[in-house]
Formats: C-alpha cells, structure tokens, sequence
C-alpha cells in the first residue's frame, strides 16, 4: 500500500471519477526530498519577500506609480499567486509525505497554473509596450498611456488569462480516469493528468497547443518584436546618454525575458521529445514556476536605479 494509505493499484482501479489524486513529488529521490526542500522553500521565502516588497515600495512611493511600475506590480502579484499556488503542497509531499491532494484542488492548481502564467507574459508584453511609446513617442507617452488605458490594459489581460484557459478546466472534469489516480509529479499538471484519462484526448491536446501559442507563444514573438524596434530607436537617438539609459531599462527586460521563457522552453522540449529522465523533467517544471518569480523583482531591484533608491529608503538602509 502507498505511504498515504489513499492509492489503489492501477490493476485494480475501476473509479472514473476519483475524489483525490496522488502526487508522489519526485520518484526515484524520495530519500532526498527532506534535502530538496530546503532550495524550494528558500525560493520560496525568496520569492514572497521580493515580490512583496516590491509591491509595498510601488504603492507608498508615489513616483513609481507610472506605467511600467504599474504593470511591474501586476506582474509581482501575478508572481506571488502562482508561486503560492503550488509550493505549499509541494513542500507538504516533501516534509510529511502529505501526497493525497482532493480533485477540484488539483483541478484548481491546473486552472491557476496556466491562467497566471498567460497574464505574466501579457504583463511582460504590456511593459515592453510602455517601453517602447516611452522612447519612440516620449512626447505623447503620459497621453497614450493614462492611469485609465493602464487599467483596462490589465483587466484585459486578466481576463484572457481567465477565459482562454476556462475550457481546460471544464474539460478535464469530464474526463474518465480510469487508470490511476497517481502523479508522478510535486503539482497538478495538465499533460500528467491528461495522460490519465482513458478517453480520447486529442481535442483536448489540439486545444492546449493552440491556446499556448495564442499566450506564451505569440507573446514571446510580440516581445521580441517590440525590443527590436526599441533598440532601433535607441541607436536613433542624439543623446548617447539617453541612448544608454533606455538600454538599461531594455536590459532589464530581457533579463526578465530570458528568466520566464527559458524554463519554459526546456520544459515543453521534455514533453515534446520525452527522452529526459522523469525526475529531471519534474525538476526542470518546478524551475519554470519556482525561478522567474524570486528573479523577477531581484533583477528590477538591482538593474531599475529609481526602484533600487526607494527600496533602500523602504527598508531605512539609505536615505532616498
């Protein structure tokens, strides 16, 4: 019998709809999962710190409360739900072998999961935006991109993030899971689960792949995009120190880039090729939720000089 007393042997397994689900957290490095919390609860403190703090300075300092600093504490809230999301129960697993997670949790995990995840790359794509009238139209920036515009941009991001990934979650409620209830995984994850259900899912798989091209995907070539024509304008302007100073502030972002989308890439290529071991997968899938939101506010806080000043004042380290 499993350690939680809650799995039942795939052989004799006739419940479609489960109440729970197992998620055994690492195979293979059971004994090393009291050691492997410690790197994950430290990012984990990490994270919150940063991404709290960083929206306590943003909030009581007026002078951040332009665009980029607006998006910037969307993306940190962003960052503390989908960190919140997951860790909890994974250092459960890890610490008191707690494996037994109840099926609308774990559905629940899945759902915030992606949705959170497609309203970090909007809010990516809404910075780089900002970046770009702020050195293309410095003129017209403060006119185009009003606390108003600012606040329907969000919403509108939230509200893709909410919508597009809704069937995922309507779909796999329906699913017969007639195999197991066990898995091999510290989260709910949507292609683990998928391959439980002994239903045809391409419908489904076609779904999933559409709507991450439609969020991360496009996204990322959005970005892209956006950063080409920035620099571009950079290299246009007459002040070399103005030049400067926008590369700063492009520097920063993709370092933010490179620290969401490079996990990500790695992870999706473990699913595509499935020739990587499966603890090495599960590591790799924790790096993409766990990395960006502790590095995040890290690379804010030390490359953007104006969030660096005030933090120091927020915490009475030197004065502003």
């Amino acid at each position: 019998m499993h350690p939680t007393g809650s799995t039942i042997a795939p052989s004799n397994w006739t419940m479609t709809h489960p109440s729970t689900f197992i998620l055994l957290g690492i195979p293979g490095l059971e004994a090393a999962h009291v050691w492997i919390s410690i790197p994950f609860c430290s990012v984990y403190i990490l994270s919150l710190l940063g991404n709290g703090l960083l929206l306590a300075v943003i909030k009581t300092e007026p002078s951040l409360h332009e665009p980029m600093y607006l998006f910037l504490s969307m993306l940190a809230l962003a960052n503390l739900v989908i960190s919140t999301t997951t860790l909890p129960k994974t250092l459960c697993i890890f610490w008191f072998r707690d494996q037994a997670i109840h099926t609308n949790a774990c559905l629940a995990q899945i759902y915030l999961i992606h949705s959170i995840s497609t309203m970090e790359s909007g809010f990516m794509l809404a910075m780089s935006f900002d970046r770009y009238v702020s050195i293309c139209n410095p003129l017209r920036h403060s006119a185009i991109l009003t606390n108003q515009v600012v606040a329907k941009i969000g919403l509108g991001i939230v509200m893709r993030g909410a919508v597009l990934l809704g069937p995922h979650l309507f779909l796999l409620q329906r699913l017969p899971y007639c195999r197991t209830n066990v898995i091999s995984q510290t989260y709910c994850e949507f292609m683990a689960l998928v391959k439980l259900a002994c239903a045809d899912t391409m419908v489904m798989s076609a779904h999933s792949l559409v709507v991450a091209f439609l969020t991360a995907g496009l996204g990322f070539i959005l970005i892209v995009l956006s950063l080409i024509l920035i620099l571009r304008a950079v290299f246009r302007l007459p002040s070399k120190e103005a030049g400067r100073k926008s590369l700063r502030t492009c520097s920063s972002q993709v370092c933010v880039l490179l620290v969401f989308y490079t996990p990500a890439f790695f992870s999706f290529l473990s699913h595509l090729f499935g020739h990587v071991a499966p603890h090495v997968h599960i590591l790799i899938a924790n790096m993409y939720l766990l990395f960006p939101p502790m590095m995040n506010p890290i690379i804010y806080e030390v490359r953007t000089p104006g969030i660096r000043q005030r933090m120091l004042h927020f915490l009475g380290v030197k004065p502003a």
